[in-house]
Formats: C-alpha cells, structure tokens, sequence
C-alpha cells in the first residue's frame, strides 16, 4: 500500500522514559530462542493489500519449509501503530516482529527498543543484504551505524501524466521537469477533456497526506523546517514560496474537492480520466497499469519535479523490525530473510501475479524479466527516483535530522498533522498561507525548543 493511505492521522506519540511510563498491559510471549523447527512466532502487521497476500503464502510456503508457525496480528495503519509502540516501548515481547518504516527506525533504535539485524545479514549470503537498494538500507541504519529493519518494500515519488492527451494538445513533457514548467503544462491541459483537471494534488490533511508531496517541494524549493540547529523556518521566504506555489497550483489547476483528496482520491481521478498530471507514491502507477485499468498504457512517468536541487523524490519503505526483547531471534530472522528475500518476489510472481510483487528494494527486481514485462513502463523510474533518494540531505542547507517528507522525530506525527491542517484551509480558500504559515511557525518553534 503506498505512502499516501498508510500514514494519515497517526496519533503523535513520546519517546524513551515517558512513553514507557505511559503504557502497560502488554502480555510477554516467553519461550527460549531457538533457530525453528516447531517454534511459533509473533508477527504484528498494518493491513495493505500486499501483507495480506504474505499472510495467505505464509503457512503452505515458511511454515512448510521452515516449520516455524507464524502467528500474524493484521491492523489498519493507526491501530497497529499505536500498538506497536506500546509493545516494543515496553519491551513486553508479546511481538517478535512488527512492521516498521523508516520513519520510526531512528528513534526506535535511539531508544533501545529494536534488535540490530547486522549479524544475520552477515551470516544469510542468500539473502544477499548487497541487492538492497542503496537509500533503503541507509534509512533503516540509525545513528550507531547499525541496521536495524529489512524492507519488504520501497517507493519514492514521481508524475504521472497522460500521454495521449499530451499528444493531443502537441505538448511534450520533459524528461526531468522543472516545477514550474509543470505548471505551465497544467494550465495548457487544463480541461484538455471534459471534466479534465490539469493536476492532482494531495490537499487532504495530514502528515502523510498533504505534507508528504508539499514538503518535496519545500525541499527543492530552498527551505526546511528546521536549520540544523532546530531553528523553525516556516515563514522563510524558502518555505513561503513554496507553499505559495504548491497551493496556487492545486487552487488554480488542481482536482475539484482538493482540500478533502488525498492519495485515494487523486488515484481515482487519474483512473477515471479527471486529471491530466499526477505527482505522488511511484506505487501509484501499478494500479495505473493493472488489467481492466482505463488508462493502462496511457501514462507516461518522469521523476519528481525540481527546482533548486537535481532530486527531488521522497523515501518510503514498509519493513521489518525484531523487537529486543524477542526470545526467538533466529526464527524471527528466518521469516525476514524469507519475506523480504528474492525467492518470495518469484512466489508472488507465479501464484499472485507480478503486478503485486512487493517491489521498490532490490535491484535484482529490475533485471527480473518477468517483472519488467508488466512493470516495464514505470519500473526504470522507479529504480531511479530511489536510487537518487537522499534522505539526509534532500535540500540545499544542513538538516538536525533525516527525512525527506517528514522531519525524523516522534513529535512530526502531530506537528506535522497540525500545519496539515493549515495548509489545507489555505487551499480551500479560508485563510491565506501568509496566515497558515504564521500559527504553524508557532507550532514548529514548541518543537524545535524541545529538541534543543
């Protein structure tokens, strides 16, 4: 499932000492590590489609080479969250394994609540640690130098536009395109067919909704939200111009509704042929050329649009995390070598369908013949958008922290929720940005004194 729906209203949450202290009630699952063979492991997981479809695979595939029982814990997004957080916050044990992003892996790992994986990657040379893109490791790495999760899948973002109507209007889209040549492009189809926008645009609140896209565009644009020094610089002239710019063009050229569309919604109307440009989750474009999909072989993709810098594309990975106080380790690591390894992209291919491999982190992916014939009109990109992903310096000036679309640390899930929530009301025309910019500098000073 990409970026988009997975990480709408999360509920903020504390870090070290004062979490634990807040949560309790977590059962321990006990039992002496072993390296399988008859033992059962605890898995807890958020719902997307992909992680359903391992759940289906798992008994008659692990369980039957293995031995090793999985029992799998499936929650939407915000509930497994908030779950996984007080579970691995209070090290209970009660789950052996959780899905984990790169989000969470800094803070996670600061605080002493993940198991470092650097020692069975050393050991598994079949799961081949070397295939997995670059950038995806280096977000599941913390501070100590340590990697600390496997992904079970990547994506960065890009735009998605429609090439039959691009030809129709005798408008050609660059192979890497400028933001504000976008806009120009937007205005030209803009109604190009009937009830045609020239973009979507996510304008839904949220800190994975539309502060993901938006904070691209700050990125590229000059600003951050913080110096490196925690210094707030939502009234830069950086971070102004670019919100100024991106609500401008959702307002002028943007999908009806923009204030309540999300990454949902903008996929629907890209579907349905109500938008002319798309720029979100490169993840977007499988359901974009899925069979039985009205534009299948319409879309043309180039990498996220730029201006100041050469990249511009966000950083995203579902993966998984062993929480430290797992008793079963090594039965825990046989699961994440099996389920983020290259022979469970094969499964998936010949029961499930290529389509539905979960992609975006090896590069032996992109070489795969079998993935390239139904993926091959965006794979390329994709491999690209990731590769030239920078987490750590995704601007033009120095960051306290890493992250692309969001700032890496607990306190963003609500910061960030809240400035959502000003931007969006920019973007349906009931404040200015000058105006939202203003109470959300106050909100990001709060933050930034903290982190002090």
């Amino acid at each position: 499932m990409p970026l988009q729906q997975r990480r709408r209203g999360i509920r903020a949450v504390g870090a070290g000492a004062a979490l634990v202290g807040l949560l309790a009630g977590c059962s321990g699952a006990g039992g002496a590590s072993s390296s399988g063979g008859g033992e059962t492991i605890n898995v807890l997981m958020v719902n997307n489609p992909q992680m359903v479809e391992l759940q289906k695979l798992t008994a008659d595939n692990f369980t039957k080479e293995t031995g090793i029982k999985v029992n799998f814990s499936v929650l939407p997004e915000n509930d497994v969250r908030d779950k996984i957080t007080q579970d691995f916050a209070n090290q209970a044990g009660q789950y052996d394994i959780a899905t984990i992003s790169n989000f969470e892996v800094p803070f996670f790992a600061k605080n002493g609540w993940l198991h470092a994986l650097d020692e069975y990657t050393e050991k598994d040379k079949d799961f081949d640690q070397a295939d997995i893109l670059p950038p995806l490791s280096e977000s599941l790495t913390a501070e100590d130098g340590k990697l600390y999760g496997q992904p079970f899948y990547g994506e960065s973002s890009f735009l998605m536009y429609r090439k039959d109507v691009f030809a129709a209007k005798n408008l050609k889209m660059p192979a890497k395109p400028t933001w504000q040549e976008v806009a120009d492009l937007a205005a030209k189809v803009d109604g190009a067919e009937k009830n045609m926008r020239g973009i979507c645009l996510r304008g839904l609140p949220g800190w994975g909704e539309v502060i993901a896209p938006l904070t691209t565009v700050v990125n590229t644009m000059g600003g951050t939200w913080f110096t490196k020094d925690w210094e707030a610089q939502l009234t830069s002239p950086e971070f102004k111009k670019a919100t100024k710019f991106y609500v401008d063009l959702v307002r002028e050229h943007g999908e009806a509704g923009a204030p309540q569309a999300g990454y949902a919604e903008c996929l629907n109307n890209m579907t349905q042929g109500h938008s002319a440009m798309w720029y979100d989750a490169t993840a977007g474009a499988g359901s974009l050329e899925a069979k039985g999909s009205p534009v299948k072989g319409k879309i043309g993709y180039v990498p996220a649009p730029v201006d100041k810098t050469e990249s511009s594309g966000w950083l995203y990975t579902w993966a998984w995390g062993m929480q430290k106080a797992s008793k079963k380790t090594d039965s825990a690591w046989k699961f994440i070598s099996w389920a983020s390894g290259k022979e469970y992209e094969e499964l998936v291919g010949e029961k499930i369908g290529w389509s539905n491999v979960p992609a975006g982190k090896r590069a032996s992916t992109y070489a795969n013949p079998d993935y390239l014939k139904e993926a091959g009109a965006f794979a390329e990109v994709t491999k690209n958008a990731i590769a030239d992903a920078n987490p750590r310096d995704p601007g033009t000036q120095p960051r306290p922290t890493v992250g692309i679309q969001f700032v890496d640390i607990p306190e963003f899930t609500d910061l960030g929720t809240k400035v959502s929530q000003e931007i969006s009301a920019a973007i349906a025309g009931k404040k200015s940005v000058d105006d939202a910019l203003k109470i959300s500098q106050a909100l990001a000073e709060k933050v930034g004194e903290k982190q002090r």
